[in-house]
């Protein structure tokens, strides 16, 4: 919406003169001169084209126009005033609203918010688990955690850990664990698919087997409702491994074979330019840095092999490829992640 409005300083100026009935006066609130009032006065009179004051000697008086311009200014800036201070509440304290995917809220965040909570006590969370990638601007959301390359035109991004896509399935699954013991005998069983992570065929490409159809198998609307899937038996999904840490930890699923896919994408916090030094805000982002280990820069050792995607690393004897090379990723550094802390 375009408005066509004066200087808001010309109607500052004569908004202060007005209730004053003296530029004098108005000058000395809002620290300036009377002349610098009067002027201000006279473009907003030149750009109305019409005098909204009677100039004597010692004071000022509104004319008709001046009158029926009073009112609607003082509404206006002290509806501005009541909205800044609002939103200056909001941003210096108030609650924290946090937008995350349900997927990583349920499996990930909620499970350690506890944690957050009893180190900052004063700080009210709130949890808003959407898909939808909010619009700071426009959105009551102070932070985000998005999952992505961590580039957000506006907005300050912090990488908190990168993700590794791996096959799990339940020890319920039909035949377990002789069925499913190598790559190839994927074939023999159901792939169970959410929507945002569609990598079965990447995967199956970079061990090699390519005389599977990786499109085929249940497709849920997320990966909350794959993993369960997976849980009830019901077939193996690919998924991302913070969202079933405690599920393996549990024996619920297991992992058949120790081969990761590093993901393209990454964990990022994200907030406005604006405040990303606010009191709530730092707190925050301080607390996932150092939950997630972001820090430390330390990754996981002794779980398995890493794929390198654009080369098989798993050669299936009966594949009709004639390609295969054992590839890993760049050495490991030592250490557990803070990532996988339940």
């Amino acid at each position: 919406m375009n408005f066509d409005l004066p200087s808001l300083h010309a109607v500052r100026a004569f908004e202060a003169a007005a209730r004053h009935g003296s530029f004098k006066e108005a000058a000395r609130e809002l620290f300036v001169t009377p002349g610098a009032i009067s002027q201000q006065v006279k473009v907003l009179e030149e750009e109305l084209g019409t005098p909204l004051f009677l100039r004597m000697t010692r004071r000022v008086a509104l004319t008709e126009a001046g009158r029926l311009l009073l009112p609607a200014a003082q509404e206006a800036f002290e509806s501005l005033t009541r909205a800044l201070e609002r939103l200056k509440a909001r941003n210096t304290s108030g609650p924290l609203t946090v937008s995350v995917v349900p997927s990583f809220a349920v499996k990930w965040l909620v499970p350690r918010l506890g944690r957050f909570r009893a180190a900052h006590p004063g700080i009210e969370v709130r949890i808003s688990a959407t898909r939808r990638v909010v619009d700071f601007t426009r959105d009551e959301v102070d932070v985000a955690i998005r999952h992505g390359f961590g580039q957000y035109a506006g907005l300050r991004s912090i990488w908190l850990m990168s993700e590794d896509l791996y096959p799990v399935c339940s020890p319920k699954l039909p035949g377990w664990p002789k069925s499913l013991r190598t790559p190839a005998d994927l074939r023999r069983h159901t792939l169970i698919h959410d929507e945002t992570n569609r990598d079965w065929e990447l995967w199956c490409r970079a061990v090699g087997l390519a005389d599977i159809d990786a499109r085929k198998g249940p497709v849920f609307s997320d990966a909350i409702l794959a993993i369960q899937a997976a849980l009830e038996g019901q077939g193996v999904v690919l998924t991302r491994g913070e969202l079933v840490e405690r599920e393996l930890e549990t024996g619920q699923l297991v992992r058949p074979f120790d081969i990761t896919m590093p993901a393209e994408y990454a964990c990022y916090f994200v907030c406005p330019e604006a405040t990303f030094d606010q009191p709530k805000v730092r707190a925050f982002r301080e607390w996932l840095v150092e939950e997630t280990g972001a820090g430390e820069w330390k990754r996981r050792e002794g779980e398995g092999e890493t794929l390198n995607v654009k080369a098989p690393l798993y050669r299936d004897p009966d594949s009709p490829a004639k390609t295969s090379s054992a590839t890993a990723s760049p050495p490991r550094l030592p250490g557990r992640s803070r990532a996988s802390r339940p």
